[in-house]
Order: C-alpha cells, then sequence, then structure tokens
C-alpha cells in the first residue's frame, strides 16, 4: 500500500468550488460541522482517503461491518463545494504533512481557490457562549470574516493552529490558495456540538445556504445531561469522603 491511496468514486467538474475541511480534533468540533453539513445538504461522496498515516485499525459498524479507517471527500453542488471529513488525521508531522500535500493537489485539480477549515479552540473550562475565533491568509479576508461576526483577538491562538486546519491554510497559501480557519470555543472536555453550531452558523451564512440545526441541539442536550450527571457524581463523591473523615479522630 503506498503511504495514501486516493480511491475515486466520481470525479464532477464543479466551477470555482471551495475546499471545506472537518477532521477529528479539540472537541471534535470540525467532525461534527462538516458530518452535519454533509447529512443536511446532501453531499455526495466523491472520493475515498487511505493511508499509512492513520492508526491500524478498522471501525466496526452498528451492524457489525468493518470499515478501514479514512478520510473522504464530498461534492455539494450548490454552493460548489468539496468537503473533507473523516475518521482521524495522520498520526506524525510526516504524515500530516503528506497527507495535506494529496488533499491540495486533488484541490486544485477541481480548479478550488479558497479553504474553509473547521476546528475547536479549547478553553480548559465550561463556556456557556461560544464564540468562533477566526485566522485567514490575507488581512482582506480578516475584514470580510469580520462582517459576519468571526473574532480575532490579539495573541489568540497563541499556540498557533495545529493539524490539518492549519497546514491546508498554510500549504494552500503556498499555492496561491485563500483560506479561512474558523475556531468554535470549547471547553475541550466533551464533544461539543453547540461550538461545532456556532462555526457552522457562520459558515452557511458565508455560503448563503440554510440547513437545519435540530440533530446538532439534540447531540448537545445528551452532552449536556452527562455533563450535569457528572457533576453529580463529583459531588456525591466529596460528601461520601468528608463522612468518612468525620469518622477519623
Amino acid at each position: 500500500m503506498d503511504n495514501v491511496l486516493v480511491k475515486y468514486i466520481k470525479e464532477p467538474k464543479p466551477v470555482n468550488p471551495v475546499l471545506i475541511e472537518g477532521l477529528p480534533g479539540v472537541g471534535n468540533v470540525g467532525k461534527l460541522a462538516a458530518d452535519h453539513l454533509i447529512d443536511e445538504t446532501g453531499a455526495e461522496k466523491i472520493a475515498e482517503i487511505y493511508s499509512k498515516h492513520f492508526p491500524p485499525q478498522v471501525v466496526v459498524e452498528d451492524n457489525g461491518v468493518i470499515k478501514q479507517v479514512n478520510n473522504e471527500l464530498y461534492y455539494l453542488k450548490k454552493p460548489e463545494s468539496i468537503i473533507l471529513a473523516g475518521d482521524y488525521q495522520g498520526l506524525t508531522p510526516e504524515g500530516q504533512y503528506e497527507l495535506a500535500d494529496v488533499v491540495l493537489s486533488i484541490a486544485e485539480k477541481f480548479a478550488v481557490k479558497k479553504i474553509f477549515t473547521l476546528g475547536g479552540y479549547g478553553l480548559g473550562r465550561m463556556i456557556k457562549r461560544h464564540r468562533v475565533l477566526g485566522a485567514a491568509t490575507n488581512e482582506e479576508l480578516v475584514k470580510e470574516m469580520k462582517k459576519y461576526g468571526v473574532v480575532f483577538p490579539k495573541g489568540e491562538p497563541g499556540s498557533g493552529i495545529i493539524g490539518a486546519s492549519g497546514l491546508l491554510l498554510g500549504m494552500g497559501m503556498l499555492r496561491g490558495m485563500d483560506g479561512v480557519c474558523l475556531m468554535g470555543e470549547t471547553s475541550g472536555y466533551f464533544v461539543d456540538p453547540k461550538a461545532a453550531r456556532a462555526v457552522l452558523e457562520i459558515l452557511t451564512r458565508i455560503l448563503g445556504i440554510k440547513i437545519d440545526f435540530s440533530k446538532l441541539d439534540e447531540k448537545a442536550a445528551a452532552i449536556e445531561r452527562i455533563a450535569l450527571r457528572m457533576k453529580e457524581m463529583e459531588k456525591q463523591e466529596i460528601k461520601r469522603k468528608r463522612e468518612d473523615l468525620g469518622y477519623i479522630g
């Protein structure tokens, strides 16, 4: 097997499409957003990407059938978009670079001129309001994104953008592609559908499309129930320890 194997299912001929990336990362924000966008728009799968740079495993589906871990490309007709989704990112820096290079070569093949990468920005604390932070390849795009409510705080993200969301922009810029990264603020403790929704609300406004968010809202409610149960269990454990200490002395 080659380091990266691309298996085409269909090869559309889009005109000036954008590339949208949403792979697993902090809070799984990008993956949730991309998967929801694909489901709600009916985007069509056009290619599968397999690689030695992914974990050595298969995924077992609900029906008991296995699937080799991969990334997938989907085609959305209106507005014309190529969406990158998948199970994992590359495990090593070398793998990240090689996978990004392959994706960008495919993007060039489809005449992509603009890239949107989606991800999460971990704050390490619980939050109620999910802002969307941005980073772009030029100042004109920064000004444009601010009109949609994207914020660009000085010094954030302080450590830069790691992984596919950053590399696709940086390496894409070297190929003459413009790009924007949209990062939903998240605690980083849980999978975060609320942050994914915040990112998608802005992306869909930029693209000029409307989608239903009810399934993301259902996932968010389920995560909140789990978080509340964990808090309650933590309180009970603290109470038990205090009661145990009462017997000492």
